[in-house]
């Protein structure tokens, strides 16, 4: 059960773990962290066993560089639901191949494994539903097991839905899972990715989301938000939900730390006065260029966290203290 509520070509890497456009379109693009291991089994000899997956299953598929000390790689699928469903199956597969058979396993039984899905954190609710009652359904259609992470990933908005099993029930649980992130894709808009290797030294030559090239190692190009130049001209329009409960430690007293984030960023924040639906969190609406946005979300999401450890150790000391 969850234990919350939730030679290859990097440029085939789309930057968004739901559906990439509001057109309609059945696109979906699915993210998964994998091993430098896995990856190289994923990618082939020269490329043979990637190229064998974009031609069998009609999918867009490519692996993040590997940077230097850094263990984990990001692999990016992007296709139909169906495709990318058939397309995480196989690789499954190709991972269980690569790997010695367990001496305990029943020749009976077939082998598991694991997959580790990057989703971003305002779609998790629709991966787990109400009361866990989506995850619940699609663990039990599919067969896998799945398990959400409740932490944000390092210098991103993105969680992990690990989903174990067969590579049938695998396959068969992420196409649920595609289903509901287009469902919902509005909700992921604004997403800040996860770059292996982000929360180290390098972290403030964090790359875009715009750049698809490498993780954690691109420099800005464009001007400070704050640089005097003509207007921008690329303004964009992110809504993300906050927990009501939360909406008091961004703002700050008399607003200070909402300013704050406004200033450093270059973007316009503003803040729904009520909740927008049942869930009870509140609209923060965001206008301002790419890059402006994007350090808009990590600053907002950066209080969010530290918060989030403030409550935690506070709980723990009132623990201790009802203890001694």
């Amino acid at each position: 059960m969850p234990s919350d509520a939730p030679a290859p070509r990097d440029n085939d890497s789309a930057p968004q773990s739901r559906s990439p456009s509001p057109d309609g379109s059945d696109s979906l693009t699915l993210r998964a962290l994998v091993s430098t291991k896995d990856a190289g089994v994923i990618i082939g000899k020269a490329g043979k066993n990637v190229a064998e997956l974009r031609e069998q299953t009609g999918v867009k598929a490519g692996v993040s560089k590997v940077i230097p000390g850094v263990h984990e790689r990001v692999l990016t699928v992007t296709g139909s639901v169906e495709g990318v469903a058939k397309a995480y199956a196989l690789i499954v597969s190709q991972l269980v191949s690569a790997s010695p058979s367990s001496p305990v396993m029943s020749p009976t039984t077939p082998p598991t494994t694991a997959i580790r899905l990057l989703i971003s954190h305002n779609l998790m609710g629709s991966v787990i539903g109400r009361n866990g009652l989506k995850i619940k359904a699609i663990q039990d259609s599919s067969g896998a097991r799945m398990v959400a992470s409740k932490d944000m990933l390092p210098q991103s908005t993105e969680r992990i839905v690990e989903v174990q099993g067969a590579s049938e029930s695998i396959g068969h649980a992420i196409e649920e899972i595609g289903r509901c992130l287009l469902e919902d894709w509005e909700r992921g808009v604004g997403t800040v990715l996860f770059h292996p290797g982000a929360g180290d030294e390098r972290a403030g030559r964090r790359t875009h989301q715009t750049n698809r090239r490498s993780n954690g190692d691109v420099r800005r190009s464009s001007p400070s938000p704050g640089s005097p130049s003509s207007p921008p001209t690329n303004l964009r329009t992110q809504n993300i939900s906050i927990p009501s409960d939360m909406v008091g430690c961004i703002i700050g007293r008399n607003g200070t730390k909402i300013t704050e984030i406004r200033r450093l960023s270059g973007s316009k924040i503003s803040i729904a006065k009520e909740p927008h639906d049942e869930t009870g969190e509140r609209m923060f609406t965001i206008v301002g260029t790419p890059e402006a946005n994007e350090k808009a979300l990590f600053l907002l999401y950066n209080q969010l966290e530290s918060e989030k450890e403030r409550r935690v150790g506070r709980d723990q000391q009132q623990q201790e203290e009802l203890q001694d």
